[in-house]
């Protein structure tokens, strides 16, 4: 399967079945995250992985994962980040990120569904996970297998915006 493949096959799947991720996928997804570039690759992030039922009765009192049997709360760290110069602009965000989006692109060429979630109590998962100061959990990618109906990788033909409304050459139009 190609990239842009990929990338038209994976929707936002939000009814997950119980069935446990495997150890081998698990792993290549979170060798996804760790080969992600990072600014001047000062990898600020760790990787909380929740797939046991204990894991997930704490993420339910911040989260909804859908039922999602593994969901990975990625958080950055204050401490490594670089910040760009001119401005002071943090890239945290930016970082968090990319990672993110390796593990949940990995997730799909692996035949497993995916949904990010920002829509989180930020306070209750440092809580129930202790997450230390200087860490901030940026997102969960909650990932398994769908319950429900994929989306058509061909929606994106009616749900995008064309190029020609997005793209510019040489100067912001």
């Amino acid at each position: 399967m190609g990239f842009l493949e990929i990338a038209k096959k994976r929707y936002s799947c939000r009814n997950f079945l119980p069935n446990p991720v495997e150890k081998e996928k698990l792993n290549q997804i979170l060798e996804a995250a760790r080969v992600a570039p990072t600014g001047a690759n000062k990898q600020p992030y760790k990787l909380l992985v929740v797939q046991e039922t204990e894991g997930q009765e704490k993420l339910k009192k911040a989260a909804k994962t859908y039922g999602a049997p593994l969901s990975i709360i990625v958080c950055g760290d204050h401490s490594k980040v670089w910040v760009r110069p001119f401005d002071q602009k943090n890239i945290l965000d930016i970082d968090a990120s990319i990672v993110t989006d390796h593990m949940m692109l990995q997730a799909t060429e692996l035949g497993l569904d995916s949904v990010w979630i920002c829509y989180f109590n930020p306070i209750v998962l440092r809580e129930e996970f202790n997450i230390p100061a200087g860490y901030e959990a940026i997102n969960i990618l909650a990932i398994g297998y769908s319950a429900e109906e994929a989306q058509s990788p061909d929606r994106h033909e009616k749900t995008r915006r064309p190029l020609q409304e997005m793209v510019c050459y040489e100067e912001f139009k």
